[in-house]
């Protein structure tokens, strides 16, 4: 008896044992579970956190794109561009890379995503500055004309503006032959640009929803490409013009400002009484038209010029680097020049209407001239035509070269069938705001100089 109550109290023993093993295993296997999920817990709360986060960094940086539209303009047709790439694409703003410098900013060049470029840094952040740098963006960011600046991009934050390469430099330069090498503009080139510059004037003027006066038109403001086809820069100083009664009743674009502008260029009108109009660009058009004629200096330039024509020796104030200028033609042109710099507003003529045309008309005129025809080609070898006569699509040499928006030419073809099917630069694939195409024909004249040295 003894020996069995031994036995069933060791076997109570063994099952109290293995009782105490199972809870003791449902224990770990439930501290086990409780680990894994608060594993699982804290990983999904930190994937939570790093999505929230990322989200967070998202809205930030879709925030800080809207604010830099909103602030300057909703109509983003450039590209943003880091500082960082700025400073690498021009050596940090080097002396060696400096080409220019004004009241408003320096200019350099540089090579930025594998496109030479122009870089405009303005001087400080003052608010005028930051102004004239906003109104850049709004003009230059919006609107596409073949004879205006192309603005490639910016970087706002900095106040920079980087802008095609214009190779052959600023019309004054070549007027005062500061350039070495470069031989003097011909007369035939002078006409192509004075109806180029006036062709860009009559589309800023024509902008909408409101006109747009450029303020500060001069030749150190007109620059050339390697083709010296030339380009209106530096809208820092436009101004856009309210539609408002004129005191005949006509409605009309005008504007009471302070005056702004270079000396010499001002329209007196505006200089004295503040009031800024499509007129006042005539008159600096009229003083750039008698500087491509003369090549001098713009300080009383229209009183000797306008003396000359009365005393019937024209001649004597011509630049006689530009060639030999035709007598009628050239004239002509300084009769439309001394008509747009007339002291008052009213007695200038419309540039739309019968200063373009007349531009136009002499254009025509010189193309067709024997001596006009060696313009560009002078020294070009007749075997294989330069790279620049080729149409970007076509790859050929083009038979009817003409200027699109983007600022490029094209075989006329080529870039009508284009158009048909697209609406962005076949160079750029920036959107196209018109599919106006523009003869250019100091192309189309150099390439017939070119056929006709080749026969």
């Amino acid at each position: 008896m003894e020996e069995k109550e031994k036995l069933r109290e060791i076997s109570s023993q063994e099952e109290e044992a293995r009782k105490l093993m199972r809870e003791l295993k449902q224990k770990r296997e439930a501290a086990e579970r409780e680990a894994r999920y608060v594993r699982e817990c804290a990983e999904r709360e930190a994937v939570q956190r790093r999505d929230a986060e990322n989200d967070a960094v998202r809205v930030a940086e879709e925030k800080q794109r809207l604010e830099q539209q909103l602030l300057l303009g909703s109509d983003w047709r450039y590209r943003l561009f880091e500082w960082e790439e700025v400073l690498a694409a021009t050596s940090s703003l080097s002396d060696e890379r400096r080409i220019g410098s004004g009241a408003n900013g320096t200019v350099y060049v540089g090579t930025l995503r594998h496109m030479k470029v122009a870089v405009k840094v303005l001087h400080s952040n003052e608010t005028h500055r930051t102004k004239q740098f906003k109104q850049e963006l709004e003009v230059l960011g919006t609107i596409r004309h073949p004879h205006l600046l192309l603005l490639l991009g910016a970087c706002p934050d900095q106040g920079c503006l980087v802008y095609e390469y214009m190779e052959k430099g600023s019309l004054d330069d070549r007027l005062q032959q500061r350039r070495q090498g470069e031989p003097p503009l011909r007369w035939s080139d002078r006409f192509r640009i004075a109806w180029e510059v006036a062709s860009a004037l009559v589309f800023l003027h024509n902008a909408r929803p409101k006109p747009i006066v450029h303020r500060d038109l001069k030749p150190a403001n007109i620059l050339l490409d390697r083709n010296l086809v030339s380009k209106i820069g530096d809208v820092g100083l436009s101004t856009l013009l309210p539609w408002s009664s004129s005191s005949g009743g006509a409605s009309v674009p005008w504007k009471k400002t302070a005056p702004v502008g270079t000396l010499c260029y001002i329209d007196p009108e505006y200089q004295r009484s503040g009031v800024v109009s499509l007129k006042s660009d005539v008159y600096a058009l009229g003083v750039v038209l008698l500087q491509l004629v003369t090549g001098r200096a713009p300080l009383g330039l229209s009183p000797a010029v306008e003396a000359a024509v009365e005393e019937d020796r024209l001649a004597e104030v011509l630049d006689p680097s530009a060639g030999r200028w035709p007598p009628e033609d050239t004239r002509e042109l300084v009769l439309i020049a001394l008509h747009c710099s007339k002291l008052k507003q009213a007695d200038r003529p419309d540039l739309q209407g019968h200063v373009l045309p007349v531009l136009q008309r002499l254009l025509k005129s010189s193309v067709v001239d024997d001596d006009a025809r060696n313009s560009l080609l002078r020294r070009v070898p007749s075997a294989t035509p330069p790279s620049h006569f080729f149409c970007p699509i076509l790859k050929e040499v083009m038979e009817d070269p003409c200027v699109a928006p983007d600022g490029y030419t094209y075989d006329r073809r080529a870039i009508e069938i284009w158009l048909s099917m697209n609406h962005k630069s076949p160079m750029t694939d920036a959107p196209l705001l018109s599919k106006t195409l523009i003869p250019n024909h100091a192309i189309l004249s150099a390439i017939n100089e070119w056929k006709s040295r080749d026969e």
